[in-house]
């Protein structure tokens, strides 16, 4: 298929969040714009890690504090997850269930689009997180009534995954122009890499410590995610009083056009869209070796069916080291290296980092496929993505529209997602059928980091459009 070939013409008019600030890298972190207020120690403090203006501190903590919860529910629920699937059904198994998570957005995703199109911001996420919380306590008495809800919740949680992060990241969007934007985003986006490490890192003491099970742990994430909303609300309030061009947002609506139909529309979105499969086609086929790897050492210790309660300990507490040595790594990136990266590179530069990194990551575990090997590569890659690679992920929608980054951000970060963990399961089919062993899935996954290379350098040329 052709890339569409149509854009927002020079003319169009543009949001609040798209043109002052231009220059706004060669300010850090000491350039003060003419009538700005003057830093508090606080904002002072954050400067050394971000360049925060005068009046900006309060609302990006506000805001890392929101991702904070988000990402420290989602993992909480990520070791859940991967202790139900793989001690119920296998790695096998956990790489189809995406296919699920496809079809079921090819449905929600318009939905999401329709009810954007009627209501303003705070009713559309605030309705959007009450309906992820209430699903949690579902799940939770389902579980506790004896249900296998391993592939059930695999799916729902993908979907949940990406549906609620995208939102804040559209809710953030909305709220700062772009040269703010690159300037903040890093900020913000340490709240979401400590989250990530505090979520992960509370799983093993919550398992261990207090035999929480993996159903206790989704009723604890309803709780957190409620708390995150509130967060939500204050945020928007503080924004809304600031300026009437702020009001004026927060009661608008959305146009008409689909999330689908605006990525079709437009080139910039289109080869993002293509960016995200390709990124998630390769992590989930990396994650299929891990699993893989994880699993048969699970099987080999605790092989009767008697010690299904075992084994899925043994998973659960692997899967949150993992996470949060993930996550630590992830965090530090963030703090020390995000914003800086940005600053020297820009966004379009920061684009062929994580690229870069993988493909020098699959080409060593396709020469050495050890369990070893194959976790270091992946704590490596991880972090980068949810660090780095994620600022710069949002960082890409500040030059769009408002419908773009409500709609069209919601289609790419979820179906676009799902449908690179698709094309990986289908990848896992074809692989397992024929016997492939972990250096073939390694090889394959080098000449797709190639072709994501040939896609950044797209978007950057796409993106220099935008913003000249």
């Amino acid at each position: 298929m052709s890339p569409p070939t149509d854009r927002p013409s020079a003319t169009e008019p543009r949001t609040l969040a798209t043109h002052p600030e231009r220059s706004s890298r060669q300010s850090f972190p000491i350039f003060r714009a003419a009538g700005e207020p003057p830093k508090g120690p606080f904002e002072r403090f954050l400067s050394l890690f971000a360049d925060v203006r005068g009046g900006e501190g309060a609302n990006a903590l506000l805001l890392a504090f929101n991702v904070f919860l988000l990402l420290g529910a989602y993992y909480m629920l990520k070791p859940a997850r991967e202790a139900l699937i793989l001690a119920e059904f296998g790695a096998e198994q956990k790489a189809y269930a995406a296919a699920g998570q496809a079809l079921l957005l090819i449905g929600i995703v318009p939905l999401y689009g329709w009810m954007a199109t009627r209501l303003p911001r705070m009713p559309l996420i605030s309705t959007t997180a009450v309906f992820f919380a209430s699903n949690l306590v579902v799940f939770y008495l389902l579980g506790q009534a004896g249900l296998r809800l391993g592939v059930v919740f695999y799916i729902w949680l993908g979907i949940f995954n990406v549906f609620v992060v995208s939102q804040f990241w559209a809710f953030a969007n909305d709220l700062y122009t772009e040269g703010q934007g690159r300037r903040l985003f890093p900020l913000v986006g340490v709240g979401a890499s400590l989250g990530a490490w505090v979520g992960a890192a509370t799983v093993e003491p919550l398992i261990e410590g207090l035999a929480f099970t993996p159903f206790t742990l989704m009723l604890a994430g309803a709780a957190v995610l409620m708390v995150a909303l509130s967060i939500t609300v204050v945020v928007n309030r503080r924004s809304v009083r600031r300026t009437p061009e702020h009001e004026r947002i927060d009661r608008k609506t959305l146009g008409k056009e689909g999330g689908f139909e605006l990525v079709f529309r437009d080139r910039y979105l289109f080869w993002i869209a293509i960016l995200i499969v390709l990124l998630n086609l390769v992590n989930t086929t990396g994650e299929y070796l891990l699993g893989r790897v994880v699993t048969a050492n699970a099987a080999a210790l605790f092989p009767a069916v008697e010690q299904l309660d075992e084994s899925r300990a043994y998973v659960g507490v692997f899967y949150g080291s993992f996470y949060a040595t993930v996550n630590l790594v992830g965090f530090l990136l963030q703090l020390l290296v995000a914003s800086r990266a940005i600053r020297y590179l820009g966004v379009r530069g920061s684009l062929f980092i994580l690229p870069v990194l993988a493909l020098v990551n699959y080409s060593v575990i396709a020469v050495a496929p050890l369990l070893a090997v194959i976790r270091v590569g992946k704590i490596l890659e991880n972090s980068t993505d949810y660090s780095i690679q994620n600022t710069v992920r949002q960082a890409l929608f500040l030059p769009t529209t408002r419908e773009a980054k409500y709609k069209a951000k919601a289609a790419i970060d979820t179906f676009g997602t799902r449908f690179g963990d698709v094309t990986s399961a289908g990848i896992v089919l074809g692989g397992s059928a024929i016997g492939a062993a972990t250096s073939a899935f390694a090889w394959f996954n080098v000449g797709l980091t190639v072709a994501w290379l040939g896609v950044a350098g797209r978007i950057a040329r796409e993106h220099r459009k935008k913003t000249v």
